[in-house]
């Protein structure tokens, strides 16, 4: 029944009413009532959304161009696509992100959401599909089984881009620091042991270091999802598309989109592969790992103020306890390493749900969606808080890294070249019994004079290879 407040829609499985402001119609509905899962509608994925606007306006463009689709009704799907590219009506999509039916309640709620406002633009009421209908028209030559990969592959591609531009920022900032610090002198660590000297610009340049090489690979995981499967219909067949479709559409959607997708080689294994979600999924979680490491280091190196490490000071940025006055804990390393260990998760999800595809379809891409989704965007939204709440205001404690050096017995492995390994250790043994300094304790033994252990204990031979007098 139809009243001011809804609308009939109908399906083969019966009649539903719907809100007479909804977009979207009665197969929408029933995926609502069917997922009630995560509480999160497929809008969080504004990339995706955006994604299957460009897919629909290519194949409404392609179908127009091939005599499939008469070019008035084409215009019209064309400028509602252009509503949703534009980040109008992403409210509509009201199916939670984790759904079964290998996201054709997804590809659904697009085709109503954009055929109802193509009824709009044409001056007709909101569920008049025989005028322009959610399958026969915005869907044609398609099925969710080439749709939904090929939005999810774009959609992907486009949020990696945004992340590897904060990793780049990132990074630039981790190199900033680095030569703001290339002259202060400190201990190194291994297994959080004393070990030789470095620079302070030395430790925070291998940070920005191995971002770099992350981003590289990260690059190469998204090339691989370009390769899209447009045009293969339900297994790769391309069955109910058009002779010239599949030449037509791909090229369109990269025109339309700026993303530079291709055709697959192989439409039946492309179907039913996820392997680039895998591949992809794999080096975000690498670049989470050493996201993590970078900020247990920050934590370490932070740690006191004077009971810790305390080699670098964080910038305050809010109380850490409603306990302890004046307690400062390193809150933006800390929501990083929690990023990391959800990207870790979702790795594992995406890798299950990839190994349980079935013969000519993969049945879990929804959630391999949803997982990749939250491991971009929180990687990315991480990073940039990293970067302005953390790393721009790192301050090195020269004072106390000074101290330290003077102080420590690991400069001592600087003589090793000139004096040999059991005397410069027995100069590390005297000097720890005694606390004294290893320049007093080398000219105390006979071994070196002190001006000569100061010449050699200063950065440029401490920090590089030592160049041998003959």
């Amino acid at each position: 029944m139809t009243s001011s407040l809804s609308r009939s829609e109908s399906d083969f499985l019966g009649a539903r009413s719907i809100p007479a402001t909804a977009y979207w119609g009665v197969h929408t509905a029933r995926a609502v009532e069917n997922f009630p899962i995560s509480g999160q509608p497929l809008s969080c994925m504004p990339e995706l959304v955006r994604s299957l606007a460009f897919v629909k306006k290519a194949a409404a463009q392609a179908n127009a161009s091939l005599g499939v689709l008469d070019r008035e009704r084409a215009g019209f799907i064309a400028a509602a696509c252009d509503d949703l590219i534009a980040g109008r009506l992403h409210e509509q999509f009201v199916v939670d992100v984790i759904q079964g039916g290998a996201g054709t309640s997804t590809n659904m709620n697009a085709n109503e959401v954009i055929a109802n406002r193509a009824l709009e633009l044409m001056g007709h009421a909101r569920g008049r599909y025989d005028a322009l209908h959610p399958n026969d028209h915005v869907n044609a030559s398609q099925s969710t089984n080439d749709v939904y990969p090929t939005a999810l592959r774009m959609s992907a591609w486009i949020g990696i881009g945004v992340l590897l531009r904060e990793m780049a920022a990132l990074r630039a900032a981790f190199e900033a620091k680095a030569a703001e610090f290339a002259d202060v002198l400190k201990i190194g660590r291994t297994q959080l042991q004393d070990a030789v000297p470095m620079t302070l610009g030395q430790e925070l340049m291998a940070f920005a270091v191995m971002i770099g090489e992350d981003e590289q690979r990260l690059d190469e995981a998204r090339a691989l999802l370009t390769e899209v499967n447009l045009g293969a219909t339900a297994v790769g067949t391309g069955i109910n598309a058009p002779a010239g479709y599949l030449e037509t559409v791909v090229p369109l959607l990269a025109q339309i989109s700026g993303v530079p997708v291709v055709s697959a080689a192989h439409l039946v294994e492309a179907t039913q592969d996820a392997g680039a979600f895998v591949q992809v999924s794999g080096v975000l979680k690498r670049v989470a790992c050493k996201l993590s490491k970078t900020c247990h280091d920050l934590r370490l190196l932070s740690s006191g103020p004077q009971a810790g490490f305390g080699d670098i000071l964080l910038p305050p940025r809010q109380a850490g306890s409603s306990i302890m006055p004046g307690k400062v804990n390193p809150v933006i390393p800390e929501v990083m390493n929690q990023v990391a260990f959800e990207v870790i998760g979702n790795d594992v999800t995406i890798t299950m749900a990839a190994e349980s595809g079935q013969l000519q379809l993969n049945a879990f891409e929804p959630i391999m969606a949803w997982s990749l989704h939250k491991s971009v965007r929180h990687l990315r939204q991480a990073c940039l808080t990293l970067r302005v709440n953390c790393v721009d205001g790192i301050a090195a404690n020269r004072e106390g890294l000074a101290r330290r050096v003077a102080e420590s017995v690991t400069l001592v492995t600087a003589l090793n070249p000139l004096i040999g390994y059991e005397k410069a250790a027995l100069v590390a043994k005297t000097a720890l019994a005694n606390r004294a300094t290893i320049a007093d304790t080398a000219h105390a033994l006979g071994v070196l004079s002190a001006a000569d252990v100061q010449a050699l204990l200063v950065p440029e031979k401490l920090t590089r290879p030592m160049r041998l007098e003959a």
